[in-house]
């Protein structure tokens, strides 16, 4: 015989009970998408490079896509490339055209909650059609080697007025050293230090100069990370832009990481 409520008291069945409970649970463990990084309008250099940056956090995790003009991009100068699991997308154009490559990039993220977007400008410039101040590279990053575990530091300067900020991209990805818990910091100088060097830091480094005039991307510079044997005998070829051969690595100077060419 099932026992009595007490007075003032109503008995709620049991399995209902969990089952409300577990809905109640589930709601609020999903979350609609949120932008955590987005994408900045962005005035480029023809022949030259432009990167947006998109990201939102949300569960289950939502997913990026690039849109055009009300098209999913689509060209052999742009490529999408995808990080934190499809939540965090770069769209990479290069080489940038005047006119062709000029609109307006949405950003999409979706889950099964929902949709959001947000977008950004891209103008491009011709070489003669720059604006006093446009910033501009002086010294990009080099080809380096560096032993595993040893700092190694990657270096930038830039002009323009006014002047720029300098961040930096590995593998067209940016490179966040708030992420390195210290081990990656970026200087006053503009330079990219790597401490305690591991292989996951290799890869193809370019820095990035900005201002409110535009954005200016330096050549890329592979940075390799070895083991000790491997990095004292280090033989390398080193090729100009259009891909002739200019010479032989043949030794590393062992302060610096720096390959010396004959």
């Amino acid at each position: 015989m099932a026992p009595e409520p007490a007075p003032g008291r109503t008995m709620v069945p049991l399995v209902p009970a969990l089952v409300m409970l577990g809905l109640v649970a589930g709601a609020h463990g999903d979350s609609k998408p949120v932008f955590i990084k987005v994408p900045e309008d962005q005035t480029g250099l023809s022949g030259g490079v432009a990167s947006f940056v998109c990201q939102a956090t949300g569960e289950p995790k939502p997913r990026i896509t690039w849109m055009k003009k009300g098209k999913k991009v689509s060209s052999q100068r742009f490529e999408v490339i995808e990080f934190d699991d499809g939540a965090g997308s770069v769209l990479r154009i290069q080489p940038l055209r005047v006119q062709r490559d000029e609109a307006i990039y949405e950003c999409t993220a979706t889950n099964s909650l929902g949709e959001i977007n947000t977008s950004a400008k891209l103008s491009v410039l011709e070489e003669e059609q720059l604006p006093p101040g446009f910033p501009s590279i002086d010294m990009g990053p080099q080809l380096k080697v560096v032993e595993k575990a040893r700092t190694a530091t990657m270096l930038c300067a830039a002009g323009g007025n006014p002047d720029p900020e300098i961040s930096w991209f590995k593998d067209f990805l940016p490179v966040d050293p708030a992420t390195s818990n210290g081990r990656i910091k970026q200087l006053r100088s503009g330079a990219l230090q790597i401490e305690s060097s591991e292989e996951s830091d290799q890869g193809k480094y370019e820095c990035v100069a900005t201002n409110s005039a535009g954005t200016r991307y330096s050549a890329p510079a592979n940075l390799y990370v070895r083991g000790p044997a491997a990095w004292a005998q280090s033989l390398m070829g080193v090729w100009s832009h259009p891909g002739r051969l200019l010479g032989v690595c043949a030794c590393v100077c062992a302060h610096t990481g720096t390959l010396i060419c004959v």
